[in-house]
């Protein structure tokens, strides 16, 4: 198999593993929707809220046009690695399918070319998150916050992945930042028991 055969080959089955998966949570998120039940309600109760997860797979594409369109995405950022419109694009493709270190590094190229974007540094914390990086989405975090100290979402993972790395002091701080900007923060109260927890020795 030449060269040019192989990698024409690893992009058929990286297409259908996306256009399949992202199929069946289209279907799956409908379905949710019917019985009233959120993809937040579906998280660990300590997970900070997903931005714009209300939306994903909402389309209202038919199959075949959401298969032409995820294919086409993924190709131009491929053939276009200084377009930083199709880099996150291809990054956000990545990130309803679940596949974080995939859209960890289109938006890595997406930064590259705009540093100063807010969007993808935040983007970049919560990927990392998600994809259980906890140092690397303390850092995005933290530089998201140097650009909008007041982030509400920004400031809600941050305080997640210092909890998570046993971070006592530094979750502390930032979570009374947090109650102090947003007081009624649904994920306040759960981020209390485990800053309590890792107080008392607990992991």
């Amino acid at each position: 198999m030449t060269r040019d055969n192989l990698l024409f080959a690893i992009i058929g089955l990286l297409f259908g593993f996306i256009v399949g998966f992202i199929f069946a949570s289209t279907t799956l998120q409908r379905e949710a929707a019917t019985a009233g039940i959120t993809r937040g309600q579906q998280m660990p109760a300590d997970h900070p809220p997903v931005p714009g997860a209300a939306s994903a797979g909402a389309s209202g594409q038919a199959p075949g046009q959401m298969q032409a369109s995820v294919l086409a995405a993924l190709d131009k950022a491929r053939k276009e690695p200084t377009n930083f419109e199709a880099q996150v694009q291809a990054a956000s493709l990545y990130l309803q399918i679940q596949r974080f270190d995939q859209a960890i590094d289109y938006l890595i190229k997406a930064n590259q070319l705009k540093p100063d974007d807010l969007n993808v540094v935040s983007m970049l914390g919560e990927a990392n998150m998600d994809g259980g990086h906890f140092e690397a989405a303390e850092r995005w975090y933290k530089a998201a916050l140097t650009k909008q100290p007041e982030n509400i979402p920004v400031l809600d993972g941050y305080c997640f992945v210092l909890l998570q790395q046993g971070n006592a002091k530094a979750a502390e701080e930032a979570m009374n930042k947090l109650a102090k900007i947003d007081p009624n923060n649904q994920d306040l109260p759960q981020f209390k028991e485990k800053l309590n927890s890792l107080k008392s020795g607990g992991k």
